[in-house]
Order: C-alpha cells, then sequence, then structure tokens
C-alpha cells in the first residue's frame, strides 16, 4: 500500500485537477440561473474588487438584504431589482470565466503551460473569494441573542467560502506540478 501510494503522486494530482474541473464547471453552470446570481449578491455588494460591477444606481451596498429571496422562491420585485442591478449578467460572466478556469486546469493534464495558467488562475481566484472573509458580513453568525457570534464563528456563507482555503491549495499544487513539467520538457530540449 505504501509503495502504491508512494509511486501515485502524478495520478492523485490529475485527479485532483478532475475534482477541481468538476466543481468550477458545476458551480460555474450554476451561475446561470437565478437563485444562484442572487446567493452570490451579498459577496459582489461588499467586495471591493466585485462591487463595481453591480449598477450603483439602483444598488447601495446594503440595498441587496431588502431584495434577498430563499433560494428557490420567485418574488417578482426582487428579480425586477436584481436585473436592473446587473446582478443575472455579472452572474453569468463570472459563472463563463469559472467553468473556462475549469476547463483550462482539466487541459492541464494534457498541456502544461496551459496547466501552470489554471493553477495560477485558480490560486488567485480563491484569494478572491477568501477575501470575502474580511468583507462580508453575512459570513459570520450575527449577533441574535446568543453567545455563539461574530469571529471565530462562521455562519453557513462562511462555512462555503472557508472551503475556498483547499481550492487555494490545489491550485499551487496544479501549478507547481505543471512547472515541473515544463522544467522536465525544457531539460530533455537541452540535451
Amino acid at each position: 500500500m505504501i509503495e502504491f501510494l508512494a509511486h501515485s503522486q502524478k495520478n492523485f494530482i490529475h485527479i485532483l485537477r478532475i475534482s477541481v474541473f468538476i466543481v468550477m464547471a458545476w458551480i460555474g453552470g450554476l451561475k446561470a440561473f437565478h437563485y444562484e446570481a442572487e446567493g452570490i449578491i451579498p459577496f459582489v455588494a461588499n467586495s471591493p474588487f466585485m462591487s463595481f460591477f453591480l449598477n450603483k444606481k439602483v444598488s447601495d451596498t446594503d440595498n441587496y438584504k431588502l431584495h434577498k429571496s430563499k433560494e428557490g422562491e420567485v418574488i417578482p420585485d426582487h428579480i425586477k431589482w436584481h436585473e436592473v442591478n446587473g446582478t443575472y449578467t455579472f452572474s453569468y460572466v463570472l459563472g463563463s470565466l469559472i467553468l473556462g478556469i475549469g476547463i483550462l486546469v482539466v487541459l492541464g493534464v494534457f498541456f502544461p503551460k496551459i496547466g501552470l495558467l489554471s493553477g495560477i488562475l485558480t490560486a488567485g481566484m480563491s484569494i478572491i473569494t477568501l477575501s470575502f472573509l474580511i468583507t462580508t458580513p453575512e459570513v459570520w453568525v450575527p449577533d441574535l441573542g446568543g453567545p455563539d457570534h461574530g469571529f471565530p464563528y462562521l455562519s453557513g456563507a462562511g462555512r462555503l467560502v472557508i472551503k475556498d482555503i483547499i481550492m487555494f491549495a490545489a491550485g499551487l499544487v496544479i501549478a507547481s506540478d505543471s512547472a515541473k513539467s515544463l522544467l522536465k520538457q525544457s531539460s530533455k530540449l537541452t540535451i
């Protein structure tokens, strides 16, 4: 068993690439649906990296709170607000970007240069996502009278965000493996 594990690292890195692709394809694909687009607005509206993509004429930072729907709930006034706010358009573009990075990650199995780029993009995307722990109030349990609120008590949204630390590490492993393959190719060419 130890021998098998010791000699399987390259295969496991390919499994890691496929796993990252599955997550990105699934999450990126869901960005095409209203419930998912509406769900990311607390993160986007509070982010210094993304909030400028939304229509500020209809959305100050906290206005999204008045237009939150439960997942699967259809409230026509909320939908209209999100249309004017640019929520759905932003989500479609973001989903396409995430899906594109996912495709690059899986192509990295065959093309180390693409793998290097995809690993760097995955790690970079994860840093932006992890910044939500600082910028988004909804990632912490609110003070509703109980003793457990604020830091370090992650809400459901916070627990979702903290998992991106794994995607960050995966991106670095993918980039490192691709760089190793590129160096190996380069040394073969110079011989």
